[in-house]
Formats: C-alpha cells, structure tokens, sequence
C-alpha cells in the first residue's frame, strides 16, 4: 500500500530538536533528532537490544542512549557502547535512514538507501525564498491517507466544507481540468469575475473600491508522489487582467502546501502550510492567517475522518467517482503505479 523507494515529510524544521521525535512513518517506527552542530538523524525506533524504543532516551551528545539497559548508537545508527561493559560488537547497529533537511521539511527516505537520490526532492522554492515566508504546522489524522490526496486535488468540496471562508457556489458553474504532466497530476479551475469568497474579502479589504468589486479567481493543483500536494491558489481584481497562467499582478497569491505521509493504512500524518508574498513584517496578521487555515483544515479532518469510520464500516461498498473527483483519481492511479513497479522489482530481486 505505501511506496517506500520515496521522500516523505517526517517533520518540519522547526519540530525536530536536541532530543528524540518519534513518529511512525509506512508502518515503521521512526526516531528523528538534531546532532549537537544541528543535524538531523533518522533511526528506526528501535534499540537492537532488546527491542524497546530508542525515542525513550535521552541524547548524550550526537549519540541516543536506551533507557532500558543503556546502550548507545550514533547517529548513523553504530554502536558506540554496550551495556554492561560487553565490547563492542559491530554487528550490533540501529537501522538509520537517509534524511534530508530541506525546504523548511525534514524528508526521510523509507526504502533502499542506495536508491535515495536529494536530487528527486520537490522544488519547494517558495520556502526559502527571501518574498515568500511559509508556515504551518501537523495534524495526526485518523484515515487512509490516499483520502486526504482526494480531498486536495478536488477542490469542489470548498463550497460546501469551508463555505464560511474559502467556500463559495461559483466554484462549480466553472469545469476543473486534469492532466498529467512529468509524473504529476495536475488539476486547475479558473473562475473569472466572481464575488470573492468571504475569506478573499477581508483579505483584500479596501483594494476593491472604486472597482467592480469583482476577482479572478484560480485553483491549480500538483500531486506529487508519492503524497505530496502543492496548490496555487489566489484571487485579482478584474481590472488587473490576470490569466491561469499568469497571476502575479497583485491581488493575494500563495501555495498551499500539504504533505501527507502515511502512519498506518488508516492513519496519517497530514503537515499542512502555506507560503505567502507581500507584507512580511506583520507577525499578528501572519499568526493569524495560519491559524485561519489551521481551522480550514480541522474542517477537512472531520469529514474525512468520518468518511474512514464509514469505509470500515462499509467494507462491502465502494467509493464512487464523478468529474469532480478527476484529479483524486488520476492521482490514484499514478500511485498504484508507482507501488506496483515497486512491488515488482521487489519480487524479482527476491528470485535472483
């Protein structure tokens, strides 16, 4: 079910410390933590001893000590000593995981390492930047984390689950289009001279007097594998004569930044962001948006969390797919893809 040869998003930046992050990242446990001159190391959470999580320990330097009987591997995963005194045995190691600090992300690499390439990472330029400033934080989510890629590269449910903010009925008088462009889906919708949405409104305050009062508005969607979804979004006034595919003339742009890695096959982590242009002197208003699209996403939480509890329940129906769903699809398939070459590489490796 999950594609291990990939980047996955185990933490942002600012998550990872001098002392153990544990997360369970495709069904294995994962220890993350910072070296004492800043870097970060990927083990798996497990003290080759006797099995306990080393994500109990402490850090004593650039090595992690196990709480149950003390033995201490680097962060390369080495033994560096055994408890009670044993010599030490070079057999005796940790797995470690190829990880990268990047982009404002920490990606660990879940499969062979000799395949791990930083050269595949997405370009998530918008956060490093000096215009853009991104921001965001995690959410532990209680469903199938291919539920969550539906949900984001279909972006029609706005109008009903976020209708108080990003929400509005013109979304569906416009037709979505998917393609699939360089191993990406990529579904986008333009919305011409609309009202803006409640959110967009107070946003753009005062710059609509004097003026239709009307925008353009754009969606542009980019699944990227293995879980990953980068969303263009924004709004002009008309008078500024933007197009789908250019949209920079003012107004309010930003990307939507959501990677969502798998916990187990009904669990997820879902790390959500947004990288913003203009006025980056403003912390209150910064804090605030954030917090705004924090609560955009606990809406989504709710119904796909309710949405999973029906599947299991339902384990006899199947999910139904219309024009809207384009993009969650496509992205679907593209995956299955990707986990069935996978699988079959796999399998003749296992027969040579």
């Amino acid at each position: 079910m999950f594609a291990k040869n990939q980047w996955y998003v185990v933490a942002w930046d600012f998550e990872v410390e001098q002392k153990p992050l544990a997360r369970m990242i495709c069904g294995e446990p994962v220890v993350v933590f910072r070296d004492t001159e800043g870097r970060v190391a990927a083990l798996e959470d497990v003290c080759p001893h006797r099995l306990v999580p080393l994500s109990l320990g402490t850090l004593e330097g650039d090595a992690i000590r196990c709480r149950y009987h003390g033995l201490l591997v680097d962060g390369g995963g080495r033994c560096r000593e055994m408890p009670g005194g044993d010599p030490i045995n070079a057999n005796v190691k940790a797995r470690a995981y190829p990880v990268v600090e990047r982009y404002r992300f920490v990606w660990v690499w879940m499969g062979d390492p000799a395949l791990s390439d930083e050269a595949s990472l997405p370009n998530l330029w918008m956060n490093e930047h000096p215009d853009w400033r991104a921001d965001g934080g995690v959410l532990h989510v209680k469903c199938d984390y291919r539920l969550v890629i539906d949900n984001l590269m279909d972006l029609s449910h706005e109008t009903y689950v976020h209708a108080s903010s990003i929400g509005q009925k013109e979304i569906h008088d416009f037709p979505i289009e998917t393609t699939v462009v360089d191993g990406e889906v990529i579904t986008q919708r333009w919305m011409p001279a609309i009202e803006p949405a409640p959110m967009y409104r107070a946003a753009l305050g005062n710059t609509l007097e004097g003026t239709s009062g009307l925008v353009d508005r754009w969606q542009i969607c980019r699944f990227i594998p293995p879980s990953g979804i980068v969303i263009d979004v924004g709004v002009t006034p008309v008078a500024l004569g933007a197009t789908l595919e250019k949209h920079d003339q003012g107004g309010i742009r930003g990307f939507v930044l959501d990677f969502i890695t798998p916990e187990t096959e009904n669990t997820c982590h879902y790390f959500w962001g947004a990288a913003r242009i203009g006025d980056l002197s403003n912390e209150e208003q910064i804090r605030s948006a954030t917090a705004q699209q924090r609560a955009v996403f606990m809406e989504d939480v709710e119904i796909l969390e309710a949405q999973q509890r029906n599947i299991e329940l339902l384990a006899d129906r199947k999910l139904r797919a219309f024009s809207v769903d384009s993009g969650g699809v496509r992205s679907r398939i593209l995956l299955k893809k990707i986990i069935d070459r996978e699988n079959l590489t796999n399998s003749a490796s296992d027969l040579s």
